[in-house]
C-alpha cells in the first residue's frame, strides 16, 4: 500500500470511526456507567469485532454474505436481535453500584463488557456491508494481500480505539451529574433505548446498500 492510498484509507476510516453508530454509543453508554478505565475493556472488544470483519471482507467472504440472501439475513437477525437485548437489558438496570458509593465490582465483569464489545461490531451488517464495498478499493495485486490487511487493520484499531476513548472520555466527564439513582436510571433508558432503536434499523438494512 503506497503513501496516498494509506492517506485516503486513513481518511475514510477517520470518517467511519466518527460517525454515530453502536460502537459510539456504546462506548459513550459505557464512559458514562463505569468511566474511561472500565470501558477500555468494552472499546478492546469493539476493536477485535472490527478486526474480524475486516478480515472477513479482505478474505472474500463479506462477498459470499452480501450474495447469500440467507447468510446476510442471518447475520442481520442476528446482529439487530443481540444489540435490542444490549438496549433493553440496560433500559432495565437501575442505578450503577459505581455511582452510588461502592467501587466493588463482580468478578468476571470486564470479560463481559469485552464480550458485548465485540458482539456489537461483529454482528454488525452495516460493517460487512461497509467493509465489503469500500475495502477492495484500498487493495492492490501489486503487493501481498495479507501485509496489506495487516496495514488496514493497525490503522482502524488505531484510529479507532482513539475515537472511541474519546467519546467515553466525553461522557465519562458527565459522570458527577449522574450521582443519584435516578439521573442513572435516566441516562441507562436514555442509552438503552438508543441501542435498541439502533438495533431496529439494522432489520433495515439491505444487501449492497451502503450504510449511513
Amino acid at each position: 500500500m503506497d503513501l496516498s492510498t494509506w492517506l485516503a484509507f486513513v481518511a475514510a476510516t477517520c470518517l467511519i470511526a466518527l460517525s454515530p453508530g453502536s460502537g459510539a454509543v456504546l462506548s459513550m453508554s459505557h464512559g458514562l456507567s463505569y468511566g474511561v478505565r472500565k470501558t477500555t475493556a468494552t472499546i478492546f472488544g469493539l476493536q477485535l469485532g472490527l478486526v474480524l470483519l475486516l478480515l472477513v471482507a479482505g478474505a472474500g467472504v463479506g462477498s459470499l454474505l452480501l450474495a447469500s440472501e440467507l447468510a446476510f439475513g442471518v447475520v442481520k437477525v442476528a446482529g439487530a436481535c443481540y444489540l435490542i437485548y444490549v438496549g433493553w437489558s440496560q433500559w432495565r438496570s437501575g442505578a450503577s453500584a459505581s455511582l452510588v458509593g461502592t467501587t466493588v465490582e463482580p468478578a468476571g465483569r470486564w470479560q463481559r463488557r469485552f464480550a458485548t464489545g465485540f458482539l456489537t461490531n461483529a454482528t454488525n451488517p452495516k460493517g460487512i456491508v461497509f467493509m465489503v464495498a469500500v475495502l477492495p478499493q484500498f487493495l492492490t495485486d501489486a503487493r501481498p494481500l495479507w501485509l496489506q490487511l495487516l496495514v488496514m487493520a493497525a490503522t482502524s484499531v488505531v484510529i479507532d480505539l482513539t475515537v472511541m476513548h474519546g467519546y467515553a472520555l466525553g461522557a465519562s466527564s458527565l459522570r458527577r451529574l449522574m450521582q443519584s439513582p435516578r439521573a442513572q436510571r435516566n441516562q441507562n433508558r436514555v442509552f438503552g433505548g438508543v441501542l435498541m432503536a439502533v438495533g431496529a434499523g439494522l432489520f433495515f438494512v439491505r444487501r449492497g446498500a451502503q450504510p449511513t
